[in-house]
């Protein structure tokens, strides 16, 4: 089993029945390290160092956040921000995403047929989060796959626990 940094960033996770039940998994696995941004700095003061060390010490990488205000959650943004460094990038330099697996879980309270150029808000998801996954592809991470779960908030127990046999699947492949 590969090691797995979980990247988890939610300013609201006592409001997100979804969230919690889907972290819950990682907790129990031992292949699965969850790093819960808001949990951690809550005070926005990124340990940039030490976070880029960490980076090294894993073969795949989840980054599991809600969707907020059509975007990224601002402490997920700031890390990426302070923990990306570009002289991964140089000649010689150590890239730690470099060819290693990422996944992207993304929860939204919205429908699905809200996140099209027909929709409610004339953009997909993707397109939302592009900032992330651009920044994915200059670092030449191997980007598995962007999952949403869409009306996470209305989401039934057994739908919750549906979205994560599902997402446990896509790991296992």
């Amino acid at each position: 089993m590969k090691k797995t940094l979980v990247v988890f960033a939610h300013p609201y996770l006592e409001h997100s029945n979804s969230n919690v039940e889907l972290i819950n998994f990682y907790v129990r696995h031992q292949h699965f390290t969850l790093r819960d941004l808001y949990e951690e700095y809550p005070d926005f003061h990124i340990a940039a160092f030490r976070e880029r060390k960490r980076l090294k010490n894993y073969d795949r990488f989840i980054f599991q956040f809600p969707l907020i205000w059509f975007g990224i959650p601002p402490l997920l943004r700031l890390w990426i921000d302070e923990v990306f460094d570009r002289d991964w990038l140089k000649e010689g330099g150590h890239n730690p995403l470099e060819n290693k697996e990422v996944y992207i879980l993304v929860t939204t309270g919205g429908k699905e047929r809200s996140f099209s150029r027909n929709g409610t808000y004339k953009y997909t998801v993707e397109e939302l989060i592009s900032g992330l996954i651009v920044s994915l592809n200059v670092f030449k991470a191997n980007l598995k796959n962007i999952k949403v779960v869409y009306e996470a908030n209305k989401l039934s127990k057994k739908d919750i626990i549906l979205h994560k046999q599902k997402f446990t699947e896509l790991l296992n492949q």
